[in-house]
Formats: structure tokens, sequence, C-alpha cells
């Protein structure tokens, strides 16, 4: 399509000012604060194995590893024998029901995470699990089961069976990433990579209460991008999420990864680069840039290309590891949010070791629209401490919530327009091994801040994994 530009509202300052805050809060809403309740074990010896610097319980790609759905809390998982087994609680409740599904790990890659979702049009239950580059393993519940679960019995007769198909729906050969969203309407959608990573593509499949159907791809491969160091000519758009907002627009942050490392100031660091948006109106049928513009159609061979006017929100070359997948939300005016994270330029401007160098220097970035159509960037200023990836979240007031590696929380008012970051949390008490997998759907189902992490270990040695809750402002 067309030639690659920048928003020019997009070339932002490290800090935010308040000048440019996003409105006013009203006097008597809190600002954000965090009140540890209660933890709950789901497994004392989960799987534990580090590859791709993460744990397969414990990415946070892993959208709806954990959920709430009609005051019941699930939650996915494999075992320290590779069985996959699926959780449910009373919400807030202390004891878990567990399922073990008939799949085992097929091998040891943190990519085959487990994730969740649930078509309301029928009260189902749908999982995929345990893919990168390859085929899935999807399982579906009778339908009404998570209508009733109070009076619903919790075995595995309520589960069918383990199918590398969608209902006979295949898909592709070179599947990652699943991540199931449900539709204003309550049908139920499954967002995945076709492809590898650098040479890959985005695509949607939608189940409608009887059936699943391909929407195809939205996102392009090919294209031409040239940093100051060299060329590549293939990619892959990497999502930091894909989710419905209240009033039924679907936004999508994302950064791209090229495949030639031709592009990087170094062959250690990678080469992620630049923050793009972009939304639909139509179910993720086609999609356009922040300035309304369309750049794609789904399922044709007008997809959203590297070489797009109007998609990048804020720049970043390769040269800086910038993150991919970190994590994105809308708040109650339906104005988009991310978390970003990567070296910034005052460590230097050449990243040589991306998990080192991350671990050492790196930092999140809070990027916003805000309600003059403006975006900004704000440093939170904690350290990563951390190759890995932090978790956003906002509060029924817009109050913002990073969880970070460790679990350790910092969070920032509306108020402040969002300039006041400040640690909430340290997580010391928790032992826990890095990335954190949110309950997104709790936050806004009763206020509370719900998240899976795994207690550290070494080598293959399983560990305990546990879910936390802290009680955010009433």
């Amino acid at each position: 399509m067309k030639r690659r530009t920048v928003l020019g509202a997009a070339l932002l300052g490290a800090v935010a000012t308040p000048a440019l805050a996003a409105g006013t809060a009203r006097a008597a809403d809190p600002g954000p604060s965090v009140n540890k309740k209660q933890s709950t074990r789901l497994d004392a010896q989960a799987i534990f194995f580090v590859s791709y610097d993460g744990l397969v319980n414990n990415n946070s790609f892993q959208k709806n590893g954990l959920f709430t759905y009609k005051g019941y809390q699930y939650a996915a998982w494999y075992t320290s024998t590779g069985s996959a087994v699926i959780g449910r609680r009373v919400l807030g409740g202390s004891s878990w029901s567990t399922v073990t599904l008939a799949h085992q790990l097929k091998s040891s890659d943190s990519h085959n995470v487990i994730s969740m979702g649930v078509s309301k049009v029928d009260g189902r239950l749908h999982i995929n699990m345990d893919s990168h580059s390859d085929g899935f393993f999807y399982v579906k519940s009778v339908a009404g089961l998570l209508d009733a679960p109070g009076s619903t019995s919790w075995t595995s007769a309520v589960f069918g069976a383990v199918q590398t198909s969608l209902d006979g729906l295949a898909l592709t050969t070179q599947f990652t990433y699943p991540q199931f969203i449900a539709t204003p309407e309550g049908r139920l959608q499954l967002s995945y990579r076709v492809g590898i990573s650098g040479n890959g593509r985005n695509a949607l499949a939608e189940y409608d209460g009887s059936s699943w159907t391909a929407l195809g791809e939205w996102t392009s491969s090919t294209g031409t991008y040239t940093s100051t160091h060299g060329s590549s000519t293939a990619r892959n758009m990497y999502l930091h999420g894909i989710d419905y907002d209240a009033g039924g627009r679907l936004h999508a942050f994302f950064t791209w990864r090229e495949q030639s490392a031709s592009v990087m100031c170094n062959s250690g660091g990678i080469t992620n680069h630049d923050t793009g948006y972009v939304y639909s109106t139509d179910r993720g049928r086609t999609w356009r840039n922040d300035a309304g513009a369309l750049v794609a159609t789904t399922g044709t061979s007008d997809t959203v290309a590297v070489t797009d006017s109007g998609l990048v929100v804020d720049s970043l070359n390769p040269d800086h590891s910038l993150m991919n997948q970190e994590s994105q939300w809308t708040d109650s005016a339906g104005l988009p949010h991310a978390i970003i994270s990567y070296v910034p330029g005052r460590f230097g401007q050449c990243t040589t070791n991306y998990v080192s160098d991350r671990t050492a220097n790196g930092r999140a970035f809070h990027v916003r629209k805000n309600s003059a159509g403006t975006w900004q960037k704000t440093e939170i200023p904690v350290a990563l401490d951390s190759s890995q990836r932090t978790k956003l979240v906002l509060d029924k007031y817009d109050n913002a919530y990073a969880v970070f590696p460790y679990g350790r929380i910092a969070g920032a008012s509306r108020s402040s327009g969002y300039t006041d970051w400040a640690l909430l949390y340290d997580g010391s008490d928790l032992n826990a091994f890095g990335e954190v997998v949110i309950d997104e759907l709790r936050v806004k189902a009763d206020g509370v801040l719900s998240f899976m992490y795994q207690e550290t270990s070494s080598g293959t040695t399983p560990s305990a994994l546990h879910v936390v809750d802290f009680a955010l402002p009433a």
C-alpha cells in the first residue's frame, strides 16, 4: 500500500506533562492502590523449564490463561508430567476443582501455552494449546457449562475430545499465539499467527455458536523496511493485544519484527521496531489507522503492511531491544493505552545482547491516546530488572497499573495525566519467576487484580503455581 510514515503527533518525549493530560478526574475519585487479599495454590508441582527466557505456564501473551465469568474463575496449566489441566473456583474461594484433559505437552517450548475463551452465545468453554509454528490442539466443553457453573459437574465428561482442528476447520500448519476474544454479540473470535517469527501474518477465525469460520489474514509479511544499517523484506506483526472496548471497537497495538538481522546495529539485539496501532469497527473485517484511513480488509490481498502510512504512534529503530507482545487496555472513554519496553537511548544507541541489556537498563513506558486525540508517552520510573514483559490494567476510575516481572505493581492516577507513576507493591513475598498472567475479566467484574504466577526454580525442577488477588479502589 502507501509509503511508511510516522504520525507527527507520535513524536513524543520520554515523559508526558500534566498539561497534556486526558481531562480531569472527578474530585471524589481515588488514586491507584492495591491491597493484597488472598493467595491460592493451583499446583504444588507445576512443570518448570525455561525456554525463550520464559515459562510455558506464565507467558504474558497467554491471553485468558486465567479469567473470570459469571461468578467463577478459571485457570489453565501443565502439571509436572505435562498434563493439561483446567481448574475453577467460586470467585474469591480458597479451593480449586480441576479437570485433567487428555493431552500431554509435546515439547519443552514456552510458546506452547494454554489459552481459553468463552462463547457467550452458547456458554461453552474453548481451549487452544500446545503450538509453536506447527499444529494446535483444541477442546471445547458442552454448551451451557459456564452459564450455570454452580449446578454443572466439573469432570472430564463435560469436555469433548481433543482435536487438531476447530471442529474440522484446519486453519494452518504453522499456528502460534492463540488469543480468544469475545465479540459484543457473544460470538467468539480466535486471533493467531500464520507462519514463523520474522515471516508471519495475523489471522482471525470466528465461532457463531454452531460452527467456526476462517475470516482470513489481516496483516502482511512482505514489503521493504530499511534502517540506517540495512534492509529487510520479510517480517511479522506482534500484537500487544487485541480487545473490544465497551462501544464495540476492536483495538490492536503492535510492533514489527524483521526477518533480516541486517537492520540492527549488532546481531545480539532483536529486530523489533516501532509501536503501531490499528482498529476495527466491523468486528475485524476491515482495519483503519489512527487517522481513520482504511489500511486493510481481512481475508483479501489488502492487508496491514509495514509500508502503510499512519500506523506508527511511537517510532523506535531496531537498536533498543523493544519487546514484542506486551500489553494494552482501553479506558472508560474507549481510548487506547499500552505498555511497551526497551532500552532508552541514555543507556546507549546499540544493544548487543537483548536479554542482558534489557535486564540491566530496560524501562517500561505507558503509551496512550488522550481525549484531545494526541498520543502521549510516559516512562515508568521502575527498572525492569528483567528481559521480560509488563502487563497493563486500568481500574474503574481509569487509574493505570503496570504489573512488572516478579509480580511488582506500579500505579499512576488518571487525575495526574498518568505522570505520577510509583511502585505500590514490590512482589518480594511471591518468589515469582518472571512474567505473570492477568485475569483481565476479573478487574472488570469485581475490581480485583488477580494474576497467576509460578515460583522460581532451577533446571527442570517443578515448582508451585499460584493465583494472587489484590483489591483495587472500590
